[in-house]
Formats: structure tokens, sequence, C-alpha cells
């Protein structure tokens, strides 16, 4: 069996001194973290040992545009092999160049893809908590909620709600639809 630090009490504690006085949990120094989703660890039991959970909780909104977009990428690699991924390149004062017409063609289809699965009702989310024991620090927690913004209220909620197993998800489906006034 492989060591997960993640177990250890030395790292349990230094967590424990990280996390800020009044709050359950510390932030990851990430880059994605954002009003959409939050990356951070926190203290809790798993199999009746002490652990740092390493959670990201992001809202269903997110998770659906991403499989959204994923899903239209596939669609578009069928009809252009020659498709990876469009790449915003910046000139010398840092504007954004134009794209190319073959890019902006591809650019186009995969926005009318996108817009006819969103309409098709194609993917649904649920509410839902996946645990990663095979991590290589601690249990990894991937969170998706059906809430307007990952506050530091749902995060707390979701720790006190996780820990306690007192966790009830939302098991309907949803779908959303791109609002072009965000």
């Amino acid at each position: 069996m492989r060591k997960n630090d993640g177990f250890d009490l030395q790292e349990i504690e230094k967590i424990k001194n990280e996390i800020p006085s009044g709050q359950s949990y510390v932030l990851a120094d990430s880059e994605d973290n954002s009003e959409d989703y939050k990356n951070f660890y926190f203290i809790g039991e798993y199999q009746g040992r002490s652990v740092v959970f390493d959670a990201a909780i992001y809202t269903l909104r997110l998770q659906h545009s991403s499989e959204i977009h994923e899903l239209a990428e596939h669609k578009v690699a069928k009809k252009y092999p020659e498709y990876e991924s469009i790449s915003y390149e910046e000139d010398e004062n840092g504007d954004i160049r134009p794209l190319g017409d073959k890019e902006e063609e591809i650019g186009l289809y995969l926005t009318e893809v996108m817009d006819e699965l969103e309409e098709e009702e194609a993917v649904k989310v649920v509410e839902h908590v996946d645990e990663d024991v095979n991590i290589d620090f601690g249990i990894g927690l991937d969170v998706g909620l059906h809430v307007d913004t990952v506050s530091h209220e749902v995060i707390e909620k979701f720790i006190a709600d996780y820990n306690s197993n007192e966790l009830k998800l939302d098991k309907t489906h949803y779908s959303f639809q791109f609002d072009p006034m965000d």
C-alpha cells in the first residue's frame, strides 16, 4: 500500500494551522478559483481516521457548460479532422490576433453545435460528490452543486454537512441555456 501523507498527523496539523480563524477550510493556491469553482482543503474523517480532503466544488452551470463544450468539440473533430482546439494569440501590443479563415469557420461551427446541444438539452447534470482515494495527498472530492456561486457560505455548509454525514444531494437533472446577456 502506498503512503498517503494526507493521513499523516503532522500534515493534518500543518493544514489546520493554515486554516484562517473562524473558517473550516483553506483555499488551494489555484488560478482556477472563481465564483463558479473553488479548490480547497479541509479536515475530516475517512474510515475512522483523520484525513485532509482536497476538494473541488463547482456550480452545475459550470459543469454543464464544460460538458457541452467537450461534446461540441468531439462533433467538430469529426467534421474537421485537423481540429485540435482554437487558440487565440496576442500580438506585440497584447491585442488578440484575428483567426484565420479556417479557424473562424471551425469556431462558428463549434458555436452552432453548442447552441444545438443546449436547445436539445443533450446534456443534463446532477448534484454529486465523487471521492477519489487514489490521489497522492488525502482524499479527493469532486463536488457539483446546484448553486449560483461557490461562496464561503456554500463551502462551509458543504463541509459541515459532509463531515456530519448530513449531506443531502438534489437528484434533479438540470440543463442550462446560455444567456448571451451574461
